[in-house]
């Protein structure tokens, strides 16, 4: 029965995936032209600025607290200049998917602002976690999306969804466990399609795919995805937001530390300036 129930329940979130909007074109073009080694500021300038909507996006998130520039930028030019290309690409991508996702259909069960705070919150503490392990200032915004994008996998759940987030209330139980058990399906894998969908890069699907299972990930891409296990973690202890697990399975935290070279003070550490970039970090919910 329970095999059944899952194959269905595989199928309802095969069908909501594929009526889920595609990133927009512009967006595709962007993360096409920062894949490869040989791109210039100026292709990634020409392709933006053929789309007004996101280019206004991309100045004003520049321009807000969360980069806490001196001088106001007004060119798209000078902030690829100043920020670099995968910063903005960052930005055009986590604006984009959050538009796409935020008229999407979910269960009630999930609130929209609760999970979208849940949601910054694990991005902004991988930030803060790969920060403090000295890893370099533009390479930690990957860390940020990668966190802010990693429980994608949750929006195509239904109202069934409620009956989950009961049981791991009433046995303290790792949501994931109770996915596995009751929908024969959990929201890393559905995570993944969604990442599959949008053409995501490997580093980015992977965070989403194993950010519970990180020993099972690619090698290459193991260390972010224990990142964002760990920021996942941090951000249900500290109950940041809400996305359905305030039980999570903690005796991968140490396994997780290891694979990072992080050490628990350092893990401890990182709560000192939560709030202040989360507060900053709202303005990618504001785009």
């Amino acid at each position: 029965m329970m095999q059944e129930d899952g194959a269905a329940n595989r199928k309802a979130i095969t069908r909501f995936i594929e009526r889920m909007p595609s990133l927009s074109t512009t967006v595709g073009k962007v993360m096409e032209i920062c894949s490869r080694t040989d791109a210039s500021p100026n292709e990634l300038n020409r392709v933006i600025s053929l789309d007004p909507v996101l280019t206004g996006q991309v100045l004003k998130l520049i321009n807000s607290a969360y980069y806490s520039l001196v001088n106001k930028v007004t060119s798209l030019t000078r902030a690829i200049t100043m920020l670099g290309m995968n910063t903005v690409k960052n930005m055009a991508l986590s604006t984009a998917i959050i538009r796409s996702v935020s008229g999407a259909k979910k269960s009630q069960s999930l609130p929209t602002k609760k999970f979208w705070a849940h949601s910054i919150a694990t991005g902004v503490c991988a930030k803060l976690l790969a920060k403090a392990n000295g890893v370099p200032v533009m390479e930690c915004e990957e860390y940020f999306v990668a966190g802010l994008l990693h429980d994608l996998g949750k929006i195509p759940f239904g109202d069934e969804y409620i009956d989950v987030l009961n049981r791991v209330k009433k046995e303290c139980l790792p949501l994931i466990t109770v996915e596995r058990d009751m929908l024969g399906v959990d929201h890393q894998e559905v995570g993944r399609m969604i990442a599959e969908k949008w053409k995501l890069n490997e580093a980015m699907t992977c965070s989403i795919a194993f950010h519970h299972d990180v020993e099972e990930a690619p090698e290459e891409h193991r260390v972010r995805a224990a990142y964002v296990g760990l920021a996942n973690m941090y951000a249900n202890i500290l109950d940041l937001g809400y996305a359905g697990d305030p039980f999570p399975a903690e005796d991968g935290a140490d396994k997780m530390l290891k694979i990072t070279g992080l050490t628990w003070d350092m893990f401890g550490e990182v709560a000192l300036g939560v709030e202040e970039e989360i507060e900053k970090a709202q303005v990618f919910l504001q785009s």
